[in-house]
């Protein structure tokens, strides 16, 4: 690997920032499938890093974040075996009954769900098990599923923020920065839920025509819950696995246990349980999401590897060396963690700049802000882009799996409602910030 103390640009970094660029112009043209793109991709970083002497076939391998791979896997597999028995149905019916004939209001339910259960489970985690069922209900009330799927991942988004457990990056700050749980809400809350407040409202501006009911719409739902249970015995049996499940997210983190094989500890016990067919179980499961993601982080690892993220931190570490320079560099690095969270995973910007403030640290100077813009800009970052963020492709896979053409979500449908709900959430962020400084040191 490269130093990374690399004070300008190099040949490697350049060659990887290309290969990066030409993968992300294949995804979002869609020229191809984004999982063809990505895997190519990767193929041509781990290729060219061989040949340049930057990239090795085992850091390409570990690039990969298998916490996050196998999180996913499991999530699926839990969905799949709820999907058969009825239980999303019977959640949807009684949603749909009380909100359906208002869209506007189904919205901002959903959202508001979504957004305070990823500050407690994974975001993802829970977009997992909302997507289905959120398309499940527009389904019902023959409404169209895209807004709701987009609003969806981008507020649980912005809601994993606010607390210690909500997303991965804010996990390894917390830990890096010895931030408990309760400081970590305590400091992030109140920004959040203004930024949430007016996001919401934004939404509702931005999907106005979506939200609108065609001529003669009634919303009416005169289905009966209790018929949409197929198989009680199976649906009581993955409640528990699920119930598992969130309570060790709640207590992981004490004894070291990594998000994947929390999840995975109820799969076993679901198995044990229901025993469903292994071939039908896994049909379910979106291997073209679990690849795609795979190729993505042996790309963006090889532009880590490259130095070329590192040069970007160390920069920012440059110009945070005046105290008297704080709050600009804080809104510095938010913007900058945003810009670059919208297009690679944050994970790797997220373990860069740690080292990073850590370092600044050691030389006395008060890091503490930066940690809180740092945390910020990975999470509002990811809403930039359809592939910004991991809740963000669950939905975008969910709109393509339900097979109803105006619902799909495309990644150019996507940077014209996203791209503009990103930057004014980080205007929000930084205004709140900026007039609140000190309660963030």
């Amino acid at each position: 690997m490269l130093e990374s103390s690399a004070t300008s640009l190099n040949g490697p970094m350049i060659t990887a920032g290309l290969i990066l660029v030409a993968a992300y112009v294949l995804i979002f043209s869609e020229v191809m499938h984004r999982m063809h793109a990505a895997v190519i991709g990767a193929v041509v970083m781990v290729g060219v890093g061989l040949y340049a002497g930057f990239y090795s076939q085992e850091q390409a391998i570990q690039s990969i974040d298998a916490n996050t791979i196998f999180l996913l896997a499991g999530m699926m597999m839990m969905v799949a075996i709820l999907r058969k028995t009825g239980g999303f149905e019977y959640l949807a019916i009684h949603i749909a009954r009380h909100t359906a004939h208002r869209p506007r209001r189904l919205l901002v339910y959903l959202t508001f769900a979504v957004s305070v259960i990823s500050m407690f489970l994974d975001n993802v985690t829970t977009v997992i098990i909302f997507a289905p069922l959120t398309v499940l209900i527009c389904r019902m009330a023959t409404l169209n599923p895209m807004p709701y799927l987009m609003a969806e991942a981008m507020l649980s988004n912005i809601g994993g923020i606010a607390t210690l457990v909500g997303d991965p990056p804010n996990i390894m700050i917390g830990s890096a920065a010895k931030i408990d749980f309760n400081s970590f809400l305590f400091h992030m809350g109140p920004i959040v839920s203004v930024v949430w407040a007016v996001i919401v409202i934004m939404i509702l501006v931005v999907f106005r025509k979506e939200l609108t009911p065609p001529a003669g719409f009634t919303g009416k739902i005169d289905l009966k819950a209790e018929n949409a249970i197929r198989d009680f015995r199976s649906l009581k049996w993955v409640l528990a696995g699920l119930a598992v499940i969130v309570v060790m997210f709640f207590i992981h983190h004490h004894f070291h246990l990594y998000p994947s094989y929390v999840v995975f500890v109820g799969v076993a016990l679901t198995l044990a349980l229901i025993r469903p067919d292994p071939e039908t179980l896994l049909k379910d499961v979106e291997w073209t999401v679990l690849l795609f993601f795979s190729a993505l982080f042996v790309i963006v690892g090889g532009v880590e590897s490259s130095g070329l993220l590192a040069l970007i931190g160390n920069g920012i570490a440059t110009v945070s060396g005046d105290p008297e320079m704080l709050l600009i560099t804080c809104v510095l690095l938010m913007w900058v963690a945003a810009l670059l969270s919208a297009i690679v995973d944050n994970i790797p910007f997220t373990v860069t700049m740690i080292p990073i403030v850590l370092s600044l640290d050691t030389q006395g100077m008060n890091v503490t802000p930066l940690w809180w813009a740092l945390a910020l800009g990975v999470g509002l970052g990811g809403n930039g882009s359809h592939i910004g963020a991991t809740a963000n492709i669950i939905c975008v896979a969910e709109s393509e799996r339900c097979e109803i053409p105006e619902a799909r979500i495309t990644p150019m449908l996507w940077l014209r409602k996203g791209l503009p709900i990103m930057l004014v959430s980080l205007i929000i962020a930084s205004v709140v910030f900026a007039l609140f400084f000190d309660f963030f040191l």
